[in-house]
């Protein structure tokens, strides 16, 4: 295969995607914004990135050495590289790459936003607001990234696993096919469609058990440093009957929008082959998220700053929307706020912030389609 692909960020996943995207033979441009040195520093310095065979004795998936084709910290020769744009960053670093990156787009070109958390829709936004009307680019939202992964040393990965698919939606969903036939060959794994972006975002798995698991340990992930397996430990009878009330809210606003969403048990089992009863079994016996003890240490960490903000304000918002109580979802993040000195339901993903203040369900969904 011969295909380009840049990957903006150099995070775990980007870093796992440009090793995994090479290995598949694509050519890869791989972009480290400034300040960020280190990992193309790494990468440079060791003619490319390693996936290790074993970590702490656990042995590993897609073990390996791999050369990147580029490492870029010039955003524009980045886009410039291919037609075809992979984000596997943080959501808060979404928007400032959307701003930075619009000058030197170009018409035809896809970007696939991994995890998308309605990315999508932000960059939309951004788009009319900064006159780019006419720029023709097709946005894909996953609801997630592929792998299991950490950077454990410097350009070594530790690849824990991978999902059997990644369900994706395009903005709009009327290109959503054409746009998994372009991503496909240089994907390591099928991508499965979605109804909409809307329902991206909502099905992204990380909703039901990082935000809320996060805030209810929080007294023993603080005091032990996150010295847990995080699956393991932090999900008990009790926890796991809390996020079944959260998970309720979740599919109850899914409805409300008309879509059928899957269960997190069902969507848990079908992306990591798995047969597991019920939630709290499976986060105990999964062996992809069993293998490393592995935790949030504190009230800063990403399954609040990100998952509680960008997946549960949102979730929020269209229920409020749509008429859906989410006591629980709002209740954590009141907990959150607390925690953090924050607020969520102003500084994270709103409706206002996905350009869609003001309509009403169908104005959206028609939007989307």
């Amino acid at each position: 295969m011969s295909t380009r692909v840049s990957v903006i960020g150099s995070g775990n996943a980007g870093l796992t995607a440009a090793y995994h995207f090479s290995l598949l033979g694509a050519r890869v441009c791989l972009y480290g914004a400034p300040g960020f040195d280190q990992p193309l520093d790494d990468i440079a310095q060791r003619g490319g990135i390693q996936a290790l065979a074993e970590f702490n004795g656990v042995p590993l998936e897609f073990a390996g050495t791999q050369a990147i084709d580029t490492l870029s910290r010039d955003l524009a020769e980045a886009v410039a590289f291919s037609d075809v744009l992979v984000l596997p960053v943080p959501s808060f670093a979404q928007e400032p790459l959307f701003r930075a990156m619009l000058p030197h787009l170009r018409d035809g070109q896809t970007i696939l936003l991994m995890p998308g958390n309605y990315g999508s829709l932000v960059f939309n936004r951004i788009r009319l607001e900064a006159g780019y009307q006419t720029l023709d680019v097709t946005l894909i939202d996953a609801i997630s990234i592929p792998w299991a992964t950490r950077i454990v040393g410097p350009a070594q990965l530790a690849i824990l696993g991978m999902k059997e698919q990644l369900p994706v939606a395009a903005l709009p969903a009327s290109r959503t096919q054409e746009a998994i036939e372009r991503l496909q060959p240089l994907m390591p794994l099928p991508l499965t469609a979605l109804d909409n972006v809307i329902a991206a975002g909502l099905e992204n798995i990380n909703f039901g058990g990082h935000p809320l698991l996060t805030t209810l340990n929080m007294g023993l992930l603080e005091n032990f440093n996150g010295q847990f397996n995080y699956y393991k430990d932090c999900c008990s009878p009790a926890t796991a009957r809390a996020a079944a009330v959260m998970e309720q809210e979740r599919l109850a606003v899914g409805q409300a929008l008309g879509l059928t969403l899957t269960s997190e048990l069902e969507a848990m089992n079908s992306l990591y082959g798995l047969n597991a009863d019920s939630v709290h079994e499976l986060n105990r016996t999964s062996e992809t998220h069993g293998k490393l003890n592995s935790a949030p240490k504190s009230s800063q960490d990403r399954y609040i700053t990100e998952d509680a903000a960008y997946l549960l304000v949102p979730c929020f918002e269209f229920g409020r929307l749509a008429g859906v109580k989410t006591t629980l979802v709002e209740s954590c993040l009141h907990i959150d706020n607390a925690y953090n000195e924050a607020d969520y339901f102003s500084s994270g993903r709103t409706l206002d912030k996905m350009g869609l203040a003001g309509k009403s369900v169908q104005e959206i969904m028609e939007l989307v389609a």
